[in-house]
């Protein structure tokens, strides 16, 4: 009775995924060859169930897809073609600087080390000063829209 309660919870979980997995491809438009993992089922029944929930959400998607259903390991293959640039292509421009990605991640990342640094070093000595080099771009979000959080960042 429990394997089967266990197993009932696989494939809702799995049907899920396919749902949100569909989803995640369209949001951060990915291109390529896709390889899914779902949790193993022992059913080919199950398997076939979702793989039609997975090819019922991709149907939404206006880019061309293919699915290659389950491979003998159990992997879900499937291509799909991205039609415009990818999320961080739109919303980060080239750093002349450092050849990476500038802008709102940069930012943020340098937010989360700065805090986990804060953080660690709490417990040994107090620092009176973060000093953050960074282009020109990353400094003006600093100072106009994360001001917030260097304050916060300030007070801990």
């Amino acid at each position: 009775m429990g394997t089967r309660s266990f197993d009932d919870t696989i494939f809702k979980t799995n049907l899920e995924a396919a749902q949100v997995i569909a989803r995640q491809l369209r949001l951060r438009n990915l291109g390529g060859i896709i390889i899914i993992d779902f949790i193993d089922m022992e059913s080919a029944e199950r398997r076939v169930a979702v793989l039609a929930e997975l090819n019922k959400a991709l149907a939404r998607d206006r880019t061309r897809i293919s699915v290659n259903g389950f491979t003998g390991l159990g992997l879900v293959e499937m291509t799909r073609k991205r039609t415009r640039e990818s999320l961080e292509h739109v919303l980060c421009e080239p750093c002349t600087t450092c050849a990476g990605r500038r802008g709102q991640d940069r930012a943020d990342r340098v937010l989360r080390k700065s805090c986990a640094k804060s953080c660690a070093r709490r417990a040994s000595f107090n620092a009176r000063e973060f000093r953050i080099l960074a282009s020109q771009s990353v400094i003006d979000l600093f100072l106009e829209e994360e001001s917030h959080s260097l304050a916060m960042l300030g007070d801990s």
